[in-house]
């Protein structure tokens, strides 16, 4: 798989260099708005399109804005897209951008845009620079709603608002699920992480050892005669 290419750009982000699990950015949403499945959802394709359309703006721009500014300049291009984004939201989804509150605006200075933005955009051509933001902010959307979905089980026994696990019923002696309430509080962000990554790295440690790249569906271990070029373990 050749790098810049829209599939390695994608992979990129939801598996070699996911924000949450791998690069640990972000962390103020992730630990903030996970309270439900559905928010990590709607956190993670706003973070998304505000991704993407920033990275598309800047690459387009790169040549013209100059060094000294460019980090500021970075901001501007972010912030007039969190305004339109927040402004479509609050039009079209409202229980959204209530739900989100603070936490959308925040996203001008979230550190994923902007280390993708000085990393990333600003350094390549438009159409990669796109499918990188794709890329990230699909990583960030899966992993937001994976933790949302793990404390919203586990604190209210319920999966995108609905009743999965039937509660107890003292008062009718009725037998059932008991939510651990902790993993709602801001507590539980921080150990529902924590598993969560240390899941990941566990796979991702363990498929190292055998000589398997997970972001490589090609991959079958054998990097000596694997005849990919760009292939990790070749390179190394």
């Amino acid at each position: 798989m050749k790098a810049n290419t829209p599939m390695e750009r994608l992979s990129n982000g939801i598996l070699k260099e996911n924000p949450t699990f791998v690069l640990m950015l972000g962390m103020c949403p992730t630990l903030a708005v996970t309270t439900s499945a559905i928010n990590g959802i709607g956190m993670g394709l706003t973070t998304t399109v505000i991704l993407a359309a920033s990275n598309l703006m800047i690459s387009l721009l790169r040549n013209f804005i100059p060094d000294k500014v460019r980090m500021p300049a970075f901001i501007v291009v972010v912030a007039s897209f969190v305004t339109i984004v927040q402004l479509l939201l609050e039009g079209f989804i409202p229980s959204l951008n209530d739900a989100l509150g603070l936490y959308i605006p925040l996203i001008v200075v979230n550190c994923i845009i902007l280390g993708r933005a000085e990393a990333y955009a600003s350094k390549n051509p438009p159409v990669p620079s796109l499918f990188d933001g794709i890329g990230m902010g699909l990583g960030f959307t899966l992993s937001i709603t994976c933790i949302g979905a793990v404390r919203e089980l586990l604190g209210a026994g319920q999966l995108f608002g609905k009743q999965i696990l039937p509660l107890a019923d003292a008062a009718a002696g009725k037998m059932g699920f008991e939510p651990i309430t902790i993993f709602i509080l801001a507590p539980g962000a921080f150990f529902v992480l924590a598993f969560l990554s240390a899941f990941q790295n566990k796979f991702r440690l363990g498929a190292a050892k055998r000589g398997i790249d997970p972001s490589n569906p090609d991959c079958g271990g054998s990097c000596a005669s694997c005849g990919n070029s760009m292939c990790k373990g070749k390179r190394g």
